[in-house]
């Protein structure tokens, strides 16, 4: 069974891996992240580390059983508790809701290991798996995005508000122990 785990140096050619496999797939849906992102892969990852140690953001892999990164799943904190997410799976597992049980789960621990109250995550109109997920693990739409949020593309915002004085969320009732 997958699992998400918090992003770490032993990780990089994991990732790496996941991104070069898949780097066709994204571009369907999101914008290429372009040669210079692999030519300089192992600077970038240290960076982002770099970034989460500094609690800017945190940044979770999901793991399969062999080691094989099989999704990103990541949080940015903008202040005042809350955080954009942000994902991508492998072609190999879309369709089988890996990427809403995932969100779900970070759901849970940016509320309960990173005190975030709202998440707001952007994907465009045509990427409607996405919408799927974000609908899926209890966001709604909020509104228009600026095309520069999500790669110069007509979108909009979902968001979610979390709850966790309780340890559950308000919209769900689910426990923060499921």
């Amino acid at each position: 069974m997958p699992e998400l785990e918090l992003l770490r140096a032993d990780y990089t050619e994991a990732v790496l891996a996941f991104e070069l496999a898949n780097r066709a797939y994204f571009a369907t849906s999101i914008s290429d992240r372009g040669d210079a992102y692999f030519a300089t892969f192992t600077e970038r990852h240290r960076a982002v580390l770099a970034e989460q140690n500094a609690g800017i953001g945190a940044y979770y892999v999901l793991v399969d059983d062999d080691g094989a990164v099989l999704g990103r799943f990541n949080l940015v904190f903008v202040g005042d508790g809350v955080s954009q997410v942000g994902y991508r799976v492998a072609q190999q597992v879309t369709g089988r809701g890996v990427a809403t049980a995932a969100v779900h789960e970070l759901c849970l621990l940016a509320s309960s290991r990173h005190r975030v109250s709202t998440l707001r995550a952007a994907t465009s109109h045509e990427n409607a798996a996405s919408q799927r997920v974000l609908l899926n693990a209890g966001f709604h739409e909020v509104g228009p995005a600026d095309p520069s949020d999500i790669g110069g593309k007509q979108g909009s915002w979902f968001q979610r508000d979390l709850v966790h004085a309780s340890g559950s969320d308000a919209r769900t009732g689910t426990s923060a122990e499921a």
